[in-house]
């Protein structure tokens, strides 16, 4: 597969959790917008870093990912409609307990399941196990009163700056939208004698999804249905794109959901839309940490500026300032910068961002760097190191 997760982190299937997280941290570094400013190349392959890194770093959706392939995706990683999946194709003669692999038999689970959103086929009832497949797959009886449409979710990835500051996503989705011809209703014409069941308002299909009995799921056992849309098969709705432009509100972190009411699939029969569920995943800063609605940062200072003091500038995510160093500072020193962390999203106090001092000494000795270093190791009063014991 071109977007295959694998070979997107460069790993082998049989990575190990700790090795996948390696590889995701290399090239997050390696792409990261803030790395690659106004770079659009670097920027989509740290969208697809990231997307690999959010299946394959997570056990139970890797597994169904191992499975099935992308098709894992389409049905949300669900392990409930996987194994309706399983139990379908066992019905069929197809496969056989241990489940399948992805794209066996020429079979997707995107056209099994509807894309997720109803039927492409005629009604099928029961499936073994337990599980109704027509209603997995969001297949409802013709005869049924409106429903609404279901929830859907999508995922943006966001920088740590965007996070912070808040920002806007122009979204493209493929989602469920009411058929035009039928109007969300999935009939077509007058109510009838059921063509599945013949009026009885029973299945019995030897060897189907329907079992050895039952009420027909085409009529819901009344023996009476009005022939299902030749545009959505019954369904009521169709397949669209929307593009769609998404609000991202600050301080944001990953799986928060920013809910976008009436935009998901479309009812069924006259039935409202559900909703659309914006999940954000904020990927690693290169510098800074975050800890909830707190932000860290290591400050490098030079000896002198640890040693005498001085005003440093300071990059934060609402601007540069300007602070003060105290005169001899250590390594580790920690300054507080009050509300420059992350805007709390039930709006209390923003949190703070938290300096580290860095005491980073020349790069290249100098004679007259070494010399001021010699001087320097005559001012320090005994042994640095004399508490140090373990």
């Amino acid at each position: 597969m071109a977007d295959d997760y694998y070979q997107i982190l460069g790993v082998d299937r049989s990575a190990s959790a700790e090795d996948v997280k390696k590889a995701y941290r290399k090239l997050a570094r390696k792409y990261h917008p803030d790395v690659n400013p106004g770079n659009k190349a670097a920027e989509e392959k740290f969208k697809q870093v990231s997307s690999a890194f959010e299946v394959l770093s997570d056990a139970k959706k890797r597994k169904l990912y191992d499975e099935f392939g992308p098709d894992a995706e389409k049905i949300g990683f669900d392990e409930k409609k996987a194994e309706a999946y399983r139990a379908y194709k066992a019905s069929a003669g197809s496969a056989g307990a241990g489940g399948i692999p992805y794209g066996a038999e020429g079979v997707d689970l995107g056209d099994l399941f509807g894309d997720l959103f109803g039927g492409r086929g005629g009604g099928a009832g029961g499936a073994p196990g337990g599980f109704d497949i027509g209603d997995l797959f969001g297949r409802r009886g013709r005869n049924a009163g409106p429903e609404r449409g279901e929830d859907l979710t999508a995922r943006v990835q966001l920088s740590l700056a965007e996070a912070v500051s808040g920002t806007e996503r122009q979204l493209s989705i493929t989602r469920p939208g009411r058929c035009s011809t039928c109007s969300g209703r999935g009939t077509s014409g007058p109510v009838s004698t059921c063509t599945v069941c013949n009026g009885t308002g029973r299945a019995r299909r030897s060897g189907s999804l329907f079992g050895s009995g039952g009420a027909c799921p085409n009529c819901h056992g009344t023996g009476k249905a009005a022939p299902p849309c030749p545009q959505c098969n019954g369904a009521g709705v169709r397949e669209e794109q929307a593009r769609l432009t998404v609000k991202i509100p600050a301080g944001v972190q990953t799986g928060s959901k920013v809910r976008l009411s009436g935009q998901g699939a479309a009812g069924t029969r006259g039935g409202p839309p559900g909703d659309l569920y914006i999940e954000t995943e904020v990927a690693e800063h290169p510098l800074v940490r975050r800890e909830g609605d707190d932000l860290h940062l290591d400050l490098p200072v030079t000896v002198s500026e640890a040693l005498l003091g001085a005003d440093v500038r300071v990059p934060t995510f609402q601007g540069e300032v300007t602070v003060k160093v105290l005169p001899h500072s250590q390594s580790g020193r920690r300054m507080r910068l009050k509300g420059r962390g992350v805007p709390s999203l039930k709006g209390g106090a923003p949190g703070d961002l938290y300096l580290h001092l860095q005491v980073k000494v020349p790069e290249e000795t100098t004679a007259e760097a070494r010399a001021a270093a010699e001087a320097l190791a005559r001012a320090y009063q005994g042994d640095v190191r004399r508490e140090l014991t373990l």
